[in-house]
């Protein structure tokens, strides 16, 4: 069962502004790179659910860090289908993201009171997700779709839109700025934030201190906001 009711999760997914995003097959690898999360100052972390043993290692992730990281807020990515939503939730997750929108994904964290953070790339799809009860988006890919200019496009006419972009996001000042700007509560970021050459050289310092580094940008990002 999730360790942290939705307010919470919210609330401490405004106020780092930041959610990393991250997976590996290799479970120390996980471990540390959860660590450099922590002391790098962040309280979230989004694992996603990719490749075989995804589900196991979410599993032992929650384990892990329940007793060693209590103070981070874990939760599921890549997840697209309703069995495997209430599964993670079952583990654990404190909120669930996907790629793509699904009204019956929706359902189910709607009915455990769980965040659901749907990726959606139209107004339309914002809309309709809205309208299944989740409270906050996912644009993406936010590159792609039109970046900043997309998001205050849409916040005109739907200024209620809270949408966390994930995709070609930069951990600077000047790139998270223009999203604040343009009315993101947060971004998502995968190996821009934690690069995976440092992965590779197990850089752990090195990862730590990036993470910091974003930490401090998005803060002096928001003052520009």
């Amino acid at each position: 069962m999730p360790s942290r009711d939705k307010a919470t999760v919210m609330e401490a997914i405004s106020r780092d502004c930041i959610v990393p995003v991250f997976h590996h097959t290799d479970f120390e690898v996980v471990k540390k790179v959860a660590s450099c999360i922590a002391a790098g100052g962040l309280s979230t972390l989004e694992f996603t659910n990719r490749g075989d043993g995804a589900v196991e290692a979410f599993g032992d992730l929650i384990r892990w860090s329940r007793s060693e990281l209590p103070g981070l807020i874990v939760g599921a990515g890549s997840v697209i289908d309703p069995a495997t939503a209430g599964h993670l939730i079952d583990l654990g997750a404190c909120f669930v993201v996907a790629p793509a929108l699904s009204a019956e994904v929706a359902q189910t964290c709607n009915a455990r009171n769980v965040p659901y953070v749907p990726g959606c790339g139209t107004l339309t799809e914002i809309l309709t997700a809205y309208r299944l009860g989740v409270d906050i988006v996912k644009l993406f890919p936010a590159s792609q779709i039109g970046g900043p200019s997309f998001l205050k496009s849409v916040r005109a006419p739907c200024p209620w839109v809270r949408a966390m972009p994930t995709g070609g996001v930069e951990p600077t000042v000047e790139s998270l700025s223009a999203w604040y700007k343009a009315g993101a509560p947060a971004v998502g970021m995968g190996s821009r934030l934690i690069p995976q050459d440092l992965i590779d050289s197990e850089d752990w310092d090195g990862i730590e201190a990036r993470i910091a580094e974003g930490v401090v940008a998005a803060a002096a990002a928001r003052r520009m906001a």
